[in-house]
């Protein structure tokens, strides 16, 4: 039997947010990348999406189909505005509804995995308190994605909360249902310091995607940068990370995050982005 070839997917936010579905898809599939992860961020423009109707979700439904490109995942950085760690109640329920109806709307367009973001709180001061409500949403939000069979999946970011696959750990012992993985981030892994092959060893079991980009790792009074670092010139060891994963026998996808503001020609930086990894890949003897 043939080896899996390896599938890369591109992020929403990689191409102009002016383009229409059937656009973004297409523009998708000419770059050379096999799926889309759709973006519900903490803007009203994408949380208005939690609310589309009948109609609309057909729409993108038959978009995905002509157009020929999946949109497997959600990643959801909505909790960011509204997490499910707050000492406000209202934000909390927010956040609850955010997350049935994220769960709602993936069974109705087909989507398999729906990412969040590993913050209790983002824009309010995190205490033990906010811990044990984020701890509880968690718990409340595996419980919906299992009885509906949505993935969760959390992402490896960029604070140290969630920092390593080693710290995501400690939230799943406490979360054992198949339907609650980690979604690492190279990156994110990367410019916390973390052993990166010995981490992705460590979470294999429990990877649903790898996302790619690059980063620059904080020091002294610099905080790093944790997004919009070019391919190539941040502190990824990009080679290391394939080599390990082919090691280890991973065989899921990746997933290229990228940002259309942070270039002049996104088009061309995300088709510049696939080509990067592309070779990194071979170095590393995919």
């Amino acid at each position: 039997m043939p080896a899996p070839t390896v599938r890369f997917g591109l992020y929403e936010k990689a191409l102009p947010a002016s383009l229409d579905w059937s656009q973004r898809l297409t523009a998708t599939r000419e770059l050379g990348y096999e799926f889309m992860e759709m973006s519900i961020d903490e803007t009203d423009a994408r949380l208005a999406r939690l609310d589309w109707t009948r109609d609309e979700r057909r729409a993108f439904r038959f978009a995905v189909e002509d157009c020929g490109v999946a949109v497997p995942s959600i990643c959801l950085s909505a909790h960011r505005r509204f997490p499910f760690g707050s000492a406000d109640p209202g934000a909390r329920a927010r956040a609850r509804e955010i997350m049935a109806k994220s769960i709602d709307l993936s069974v109705a367009l087909g989507v398999r995995t729906v990412q969040l973001a590993g913050y209790d709180v983002y824009y309010e001061p995190s205490t033990p308190d906010t811990l044990a409500r984020f701890r509880e949403g968690l718990a409340w939000a595996a419980d919906i994605a299992s009885a509906a069979e949505v993935m969760l999946a959390v992402e490896i970011m960029d604070t140290p909360l969630m920092g390593s696959i080693t710290k995501w750990l400690a939230w799943k012992r406490d979360i054992p249902t198949p339907w609650f993985q980690v979604y690492p981030d190279l990156g994110n892994l990367s410019a916390w310091g973390a052993d990166v092959p010995g981490e992705l060893a460590l979470g294999l079991e429990h990877i649903v995607a790898v996302h790619l980009k690059d980063t620059r790792a904080p020091s002294g009074d610099d905080p790093g940068k944790f997004k919009c670092v070019s391919f190539g010139e941040g502190c990824v060891d990009f080679v290391a990370a394939f080599a390990a994963l082919k090691q280890l026998g991973y065989h899921g996808v990746f997933l290229v995050e990228m940002w259309a503001d942070a270039s002049t020609a996104p088009r061309e930086a995300a088709a510049a982005a696939r080509r990067f990894v592309l070779d990194k890949l071979q170095e590393a003897g995919w």
